[in-house]
């Protein structure tokens, strides 16, 4: 998962979702305009579902080291996010319209 890896992979593939969700939006497939709860969304999925997974794969052990590795690429994704997040949206919104 990108959530996962460096921030700048991450960063790069939640680019290519977002587009892809609101291009759907604008396309009239998608009732929502995704850019209005992309932020805390993004917090949500981080914290309910990617660093939970990533604490279950390091307890298991399942990818020997690189299960903790995976676990502090979330987090520090997470923290990123949380500090850059709202203007990353801003900027692919300004993307779009480009």
């Amino acid at each position: 998962s990108h959530t996962m890896q460096h921030w700048h992979i991450y960063k790069t593939w939640n680019e290519k979702f977002f587009m892809e969700c609101y291009g759907a939006y604008k396309a009239g497939r998608a009732d929502v305009d995704p850019s209005i709860n992309w932020y805390k969304g993004e917090i949500g999925f981080f914290d309910f579902y990617v660093i939970p997974l990533a604490k279950k794969l390091d307890s298991c052990g399942v990818f020997g080291v690189s299960s903790d590795e995976y676990l502090n690429y979330a987090k520090g994704n997470r923290e990123e996010w949380v500090r850059e997040g709202e203007n990353i949206v801003k900027e692919l919104l300004a993307k779009w319209y480009e």
